[in-house]
């Protein structure tokens, strides 16, 4: 390890960001400002903010590692990240929410809902979902950073695992959203370019783009008779081919890993707010090409890097790379950028996942500090102002605590799982009744109530007893009916929770609301005005 360079990169980086942060805390005058951030943001900024806040250590280092163990059908997912994540999000939802947003005066995504079903049961209880299970996810972006770090740098994984959660939530507790966005742009330049420079230097190092893609075909023939007997009996055929439709292999790669995060990026509460910064529609037209470059170039790279990593550690020890790794697929990654790179470059790349990492762990913990302070303490207490902005930083130094604690105790290859589970359960809980909010005047709020409880409690089930990834680790499933999940026959234990969950909330939504009196026109009417204009 050369400290020399190590320190002057890293210090370099971090009065980067601190300056930055201490430009966003100058300007923070108002709970508007800390919450979004005065509805001005430049398309660029939040451009980068939302892709920066989307792809984190657990999209480059968590899918990076599924990558090499699936192949290159995770590539689908680049595909619906870029259609469904930045098109559909910014054309069919961020306009209607923008719009919507400054119509109700919301400045969080519960307290949209809120006050578009006029309803504060859905505000606080959409906020408790928010910072109770989002420490997962920002406990496994926070593990795929120092998981790197640790591989890099030979640092003791809790040591880093501690330092990277102070460094963000100091910066997030005083420069609310907007230091979170003008830091998540200085972060997501730096990614871009990062994982341009990695992808192209992998291409590089195993003979091109043909030669490379050829070898990672050819490994099929090879490979699976000494390291993936169990992933071809479950239905693997290769790195460049997807599995066979409808095996246990299929079902997770597509349900969980596709559709689980290409479909929940809609709901997601901190990309959903950043629709509420811009003052116009045509800053999100502008925002939907930088936005869609940066997403391709971070998600394409990230799985294709992944991937080719098995032709490397092939080549030069013989092994796939999960079995070099160790078999854990969070470290796949690390121990490829170690093993096939020089150091200085670690270092550098290290920036990257450190960008990575602070981006969407600033704008996760920036979340749950607004669920406690906006969405749970001012629903119930009446209490406004000073005191909101006070509780929420104290809920983003629990979120860190909480979510270090994760950090210790998650099994390995958690980061890609962790991830889809967070993105299942906000589809599951805030999808049907959000893109009836902005689309279905006939939803009232009891059908937008019966649709958030029933999602998010039918993602808990299947969670808990029917997907057998967290089943197993949960235990109240084995401890209850003695099996790890009530149904043991394929492919159901593989199915994931938003498979089950997101349908019935639909159905139970329309239901409810079709069996209820319709909300008053007048009161809709003043909602929806000027939805869909400029």
């Amino acid at each position: 390890m050369n400290i020399f360079i190590l320190s002057i990169v890293v210090l370099i980086y971090l009065l980067m960001v601190g300056y930055v942060g201490f430009v966003a805390w100058k300007r923070t005058k108002s709970s508007e400002d800390y919450l979004v951030a005065g509805r001005n943001t430049h398309p660029y900024i939040m451009a980068l903010s939302y892709g920066a806040t989307f792809i984190s250590t657990a999209a480059i280092v968590g899918f990076g590692g599924v990558a090499a163990n699936y192949g290159m059908g995770i590539l689908w997912l680049v595909f619906l990240n870029i259609l469904v994540g930045i098109f559909i999000a910014f054309v069919f939802f961020g306009k209607r929410t923008r719009k919507m947003g400054h119509n109700l005066g919301a400045l969080t995504f519960p307290e949209f809902l809120s006050k578009r079903f006029n309803s504060k049961f859905i505000q606080y209880y959409a906020g408790a979902v928010i910072f109770v299970g989002m420490p997962l996810y920002a406990s496994v972006v926070l593990i795929g950073m120092a998981r790197f770090v640790e591989s890099t740098l030979q640092v003791n994984y809790y040591f880093a695992l501690i330092a990277m959660a102070i460094i963000v939530a100091v910066y997030v507790v005083f420069g609310g959203i907007r230091g979170v966005m003008y830091t998540d742009a200085l972060q997501g330049t730096i990614m871009f370019f990062g994982m341009i420079i990695l992808i192209g230097a992998t291409y590089w190092m195993l003979g091109g783009v043909i030669d490379a893609n050829t070898a990672l075909s050819n490994l099929v023939n090879v490979v699976p008779h000494n390291a993936t007997a169990q992933a071809v009996a479950t239905g693997f055929t290769g790195w460049t081919s997807m599995p066979v439709a409808g095996s246990p292999f299929w079902w997770t790669l597509i349900s969980s890993l596709i559709l689980g995060v290409g479909i929940g990026a809609l709901s997601q509460p901190q990309l959903v707010v950043r629709f509420m910064t811009v003052k116009s529609n045509r800053e999100l037209n502008r925002a939907v090409l930088i936005g869609g470059i940066f997403i391709f170039v971070m998600t394409f790279s990230a799985y294709v890097v992944g991937s080719l990593s098995n032709v490397y550690f092939f080549q030069h020890t013989g092994q796939t790379a999960v079995q070099a790794a160790g078999g854990n697929l969070d470290t796949v990654i690390p121990t490829f950028i170690a093993a096939a790179f020089p150091l200085w470059f670690a270092y550098i790349f290290m920036i990257t996942l450190l960008s990575a990492a602070m981006s969407t762990l600033s704008a996760q913990f920036h979340v749950q500090g607004t669920a406690l302070g906006r969405d749970i303490y001012e629903t119930v207490t009446g209490r406004k102002g000073a005191s909101t902005v006070m509780v929420a930083r104290a809920g983003i130094v629990v979120a860190v605590v909480i979510a270090v604690i994760l950090g210790f105790i998650l099994p390995a290859s958690i980061i890609a799982v962790g991830t889809s589970m967070w993105f299942g359960i906000t589809a599951a809980a805030f999808l049907s009744i959000y893109v009836g909010a902005i689309y279905w005047k006939r939803i009232n709020r009891e059908g937008a109530i019966a649709g958030l409880v029933a999602g998010s409690v039918a993602s808990l089930f299947w969670i808990l007893f029917g997907f057998k990834k967290s089943a197993e680790a949960v235990g109240i499933s084995k401890a209850l009916t003695g099996h790890s999940v009530i149904v043991t026959s394929m492919p159901w234990p593989t199915v994931d929770p938003i498979i089950i969950a997101l349908p019935i909330a639909i159905v139970v939504t329309v239901i409810v609301t079709y069996l209820t009196k319709p909300p008053e026109k007048e009161v809709v009417d003043k909602i929806f005005e000027g939805v869909g204009g400029k």
